[in-house]
Parts: structure tokens; sequence; C-alpha cells
């Protein structure tokens, strides 16, 4: 439970999309009780509208934005609205993303290939096309931080268009970050493993069964919690993080630490 502003973030401004649920929600939260006013973007109004709300039921500022992040002209207006109402952008939480129905190669649906790497990967890279044009006309820098997965990291049998969208978002991550290091924007992705969120409910159907299955490729014993990655997004866009840039961070109970 949220319960009061820290200050970190006093005086800065967040963009999180994917911001209605599971990491996303969990990170503008942060964002808005470390004192950011926090954009909250999502494609489901109702979804974003229960984040903002519970971000304002401890006194912080967020803005909810319906958008389609595969659309350019979503996210441009998402991120006008933004610098407008909020008086700028300090740091971008590209999140949003949907899973894949478990198939090989030959048995994906050329349109759900199409969803998800629109969704997953290109969303980022409109995402960073035009947070980097308003960082860059700012001239104070700026953070990204992009989501990936452990499977952006390490492939997986049945979800070959989901790795190859997270394992886009990682190379897009460091080029992007090489290409700007100089002018004091930096951009990090993050690769989270099993994160007990909705996508996961859904991708086990929410059963004791589907649960135990996950649980088990987990060393530490447990799914991660959304908070958990928050709090890592956050130091990401941090100064503590001053250092960091161009870097996939790993976040799955040593899930991948045999490759």
């Amino acid at each position: 439970m949220v319960h009061a502003q820290t200050g970190k973030f006093n005086g800065k401004v967040a963009f999180v999309t994917g911001g209605g649920s599971g990491i996303g929600r969990a990170t503008a939260l942060a964002f808005a009780q470390a004192g950011a006013s926090v954009a909250v973007v999502d494609i489901s109004e109702a979804a974003l509208n229960e984040t903002v709300q519970a971000i304002a039921s401890f006194g912080g500022q967020a803005l909810g934005i319906k958008a389609d992040v595969t659309k350019s002209e979503d996210i441009r207006a998402a991120l006008a609205q933004t610098v407008e109402k909020l008086g700028g952008l300090d740091a971008a939480f590209n999140n949003a993303g949907i899973e894949q129905p478990l198939n090989k190669i030959v048995d994906i649906p050329e349109d759900v290939w199409h969803r998800t790497i629109g969704v997953n990967l290109t969303s980022v890279f409109l995402g960073m096309k035009y947070q980097l044009e308003i960082m860059l006309k700012n001239g104070k820098g700026g953070t990204i931080v992009n989501t990936s997965s452990g499977a952006g990291v390490l492939a997986i049998q049945g979800q070959s268009a989901y790795c190859a969208s997270k394992f886009g978002v990682v190379a897009l991550s460091k080029a992007a970050a090489i290409e700007y290091a100089a002018t004091g924007i930096r951009i990090n992705a993050i690769c989270p493993g099993i994160i007990d969120t909705p996508m996961i409910a859904r991708y086990t159907l929410d059963t004791q069964e589907g649960r135990a299955r996950m649980i088990a490729q987990e060393p530490v014993g447990r799914m991660g919690r959304p908070e958990e990655i928050a709090s890592t997004v956050l130091w990401l866009s941090s100064e503590e993080s001053a250092f960091m840039t161009g870097h996939a961070l790993v976040m799955d109970g040593g899930q991948t630490s045999g490759i």
C-alpha cells in the first residue's frame, strides 16, 4: 500500500506505457510516491483510470491518457499532452506489452506475429523516437527504460514471436543508448523473469497447476512481484544509476543464470 510521497522525483515528469496494470501500474505508483507527476498511458481506459485514482488516493499527480502504442499518432499525441499538462518529460518507461500464444513458427498466424512485434517492439521504437525529440529539445538530459524480458536473453520454444520482440528491445535499447550517450540521456532495458501479473495469469489460465509450472522455473521458488521491478525502474531513472546506460538488466530470480 502506497501512503506518502518520498520526494526523490519531486518536480520530475514520468511517462509510463502499459500503466493500467502489472509492472506498469506498480511503476506509475512508485514514480508518483517518489514525487513525480505521472502520465499513465494504456489502451484500456478503465485500467488506466484505476491507476490514476490509486495515485490520487495518496495525493499524487497523474494524467491518464488512452492510446494505442503501436500508432505513431497516438504516441505523439500522448507525449504532447504530457508536456502540455504536466510541464515536461524527464523519465520514460516504455513498458506496454502482450504475450504470444504458445505456437511453433509454422503455426503462428501472421497477424499474431505482426501484433506481437507491433506492441512489444515497434511501440518501443516509436516511444523512444518521440521521447528523444522532446528530451533533446529540452537540453537537460533524461532517462528511458524499456521493458524486455528474460525471453530477451534466452530463447523459449513456442515463443519465437515474443522472443524476437524482446531480443529486439534489448538491441534497440543498446543501439539508442550509444547514439545518445553524450547528450545526457540514458537508455536501459529491464528483463523481468516470471512476474505475478495479469499477463502471467492469462498465460497460465490462472490455474494452480499453471502457476506451479511457472514457479518451478524460478530457482528462488516464487514469482517476482511487480513492485520489485518498479523499484529497479526508478533506480535506473534516478541519479543513483548515473553511470549506467546501454545495459539490459535481468531480474528473474535466477531463471536464466545457467546460460
